[in-house]
């Protein structure tokens, strides 16, 4: 693992925040602590971050709201720390497009695994500027084209054909992933949770569709008449390279 990455820890208690924040240090990343949105935007500004821990309890302001304006502007990958077992904090924040979350009070290894998880899954903006050919840049099994875009599997990046990066969550791209792995098969929300490796069938099962409309809205030339993605009734979703309709 690379010894260098960011992690920002987003707590309003700082012996919650501290102690994570010690324990990712002991394994070599470098932690950047703070109490809440204000200080996460600054030191966002102040610096690149690989990933961010956010808590979603606190006074100031919640964390679902950090989440939606943090993912409006940057593509950072979120873990939420959850104080409660009900799922619906857990798929408000999927759906704003969290990456993964762990429950309050956190067992620290499974921390970590979930970090290593979404951080194997997740690339920051870090690359040079692609070549304006996309296709042309990259040998052509690692391209996928998805309607108007391009999916960079190397760098897990969804690009148009001038080369601008257009922002994924690490579950967007796993759901990226698995279709264009099984082009022209049906598969159900089922099969697509077993296949993209969602932990948590519950939370990612309600969230599957709300996940999928977020990325017709990117890839499809008609979002409202989906034929890259395509639903089958009864069935689940299919993925049409020539885009088909139905």
């Amino acid at each position: 693992m690379t010894q260098s990455q960011h992690i920002i820890i987003v707590d309003d208690e700082a012996p919650a925040r501290e102690m994570v924040g010690d324990y990712l240090k002991m394994h070599g990343f470098t932690v950047t602590l703070c109490e809440g949105g204000k200080s996460l935007r600054n030191a966002i500004a102040a610096g690149p971050a690989d990933l961010v821990v956010l808590d979603l309890n606190m006074p100031e302001e919640d964390g679902l709201s950090i989440i939606r304006d943090l993912k409006s502007r940057t593509n950072i990958p979120v873990i939420m720390l959850t104080a409660t077992a009900s799922p619906i904090d857990r798929v408000v924040g999927l759906e704003l497009g969290a990456d993964d979350y762990v429950a309050k009070p956190c067992e620290l290894r499974e921390l970590m695994a979930r970090i290593r998880s979404v951080l194997r899954r997740s690339t920051p903006a870090k690359a040079a500027a692609p070549a304006p050919d996309v296709a042309a840049a990259k040998p052509k099994e690692q391209l996928v084209r998805f309607g108007t875009k391009w999916l960079d599997l190397d760098a897990q990046a969804l690009r148009d054909d001038e080369g601008n990066e257009h922002p994924l969550t690490a579950s967007e791209f796993s759901l990226l992933k698995v279709f264009a792995s099984n082009p022209k098969r049906v598969l159900s929300r089922e099969r697509l949770l077993e296949l993209a490796n969602a932990r948590d069938a519950e939370a990612f099962d309600r969230a599957v569709d709300l996940r999928i409309m977020r990325i017709r809205r990117k890839i499809e030339p008609d979002p409202g008449k989906p034929a890259v993605i395509r639903t089958i009734r009864g069935g689940g979703y299919l993925f049409s390279p020539a885009g088909e309709k139905a």
